[in-house]
């Protein structure tokens, strides 16, 4: 049996995820190491990652690995790979999801209130909950995130559920905010296995580790996203649920002061299909204009 290598961020919430499929792996009979991969968004810490360059911030230098060789397979969250992948490269695995939503922690979310986020889908919703909440920009690791929360430089942040399960700090969880309040990225809460599409052991192997039911919902998130021609760091966002073989899907795009909010639902049985055709009726009900304005400011 072949030695696999995992390429993974250096991040503790990475590194949890990488041995997480590791110890998948260990009881299939499959030895692995990991190995740490510094990305693009990584290095880049000063900005708002939707000034800093746009798709593949987090997978770039992890692929590429990939496509050398010097790695068999990459442990991504999959809400940071870009919804079209290099050529060469497969998603062979999404493993059973997480909790998709977003979570407060801190204090509630009260007029007037400072609230660290990076991410511009969720400051939009912040926005246009209309409580004059004060949207400040935070970055870096989870860890990182909640020690700028403790030390006061904001009166709560919002992070994915799934990060702070995974990490055990769940009880650091103020509030679950649901998805009809703040719709979450597509594909969050969900790891993607990523490996060369040639067939060959490690994307047979992994292979086992998907999750039918996890990966639908993803691919009508990432249907949708890819339609909209938007990347990770846009004010997207996406949210599917697999009732027996229809899908339901929910969908925002926001403008980043939260002042337009175009939202639509629809259902089916095919993922690629209910999500493209939700991204053709936002783009068609205004979301076009808005997705043009966030690429040109």
């Amino acid at each position: 049996m072949m030695m696999m290598t995992i390429g993974s961020r250096g991040s503790a919430l990475a590194l949890w995820q990488a041995r997480h499929i590791a110890s998948h792996l260990a009881a299939m009979g499959v030895e692995s190491r990991i190995e740490i991969i510094k990305t693009s968004g990584d290095r880049i810490t000063g900005v708002p990652l939707a000034k800093a360059g746009g798709k593949g911030l987090f997978t770039k230098e992890i692929e590429e690995a990939l496509l050398a060789g010097s790695i068999d397979a990459a442990v991504h969250s999959l809400k940071d790979v870009p919804s079209e992948l290099p050529e060469g490269l497969t998603l062979a695995a999404i493993p059973e999801r997480e909790d998709p939503r977003d979570a407060l922690c801190g204090k509630p979310l009260a007029e007037g209130a400072r609230v660290g986020t990076s991410s511009l889908r969720r400051a939009a919703q912040l926005h246009a909950m209309g409580r004059g909440l004060k949207v400040e920009m935070l970055r870096g690791n989870v860890d990182t995130r909640l020690r700028k929360l403790e030390e006061g430089h904001y009166d709560s942040i919002v992070l994915a559920a799934a990060g702070l399960r995974r990490l055990g700090w769940t009880e650091r969880i103020t509030e679950m905010l649901p998805v009809e309040l703040m719709c979450p990225a597509a594909g969050q809460g969900a790891l993607a296995i990523e490996t060369r599409s040639d067939g060959g052991a490690a994307q047979r192997i992994i292979g086992k580790l998907d999750h039918a039911a996890s990966r639908i919902a993803v691919t009508a998130e990432r249907a949708l996203l890819r339609t909209l021609g938007g990347g990770c760091q846009v004010p997207v966002g996406a949210y599917a649920r697999v009732d027996g073989r229809r899908i339901h899907l929910r969908a925002i795009v926001a403008s980043p002061d939260g002042s337009k909010m175009i939202r639509g639902e629809t259902s089916g049985e095919d993922a690629e299909q209910a999500g493209a055709a939700l991204a053709r009726d936002l783009l068609a009900r205004g979301a076009e204009k808005i997705l043009n304005e966030v690429y040109a400011a």
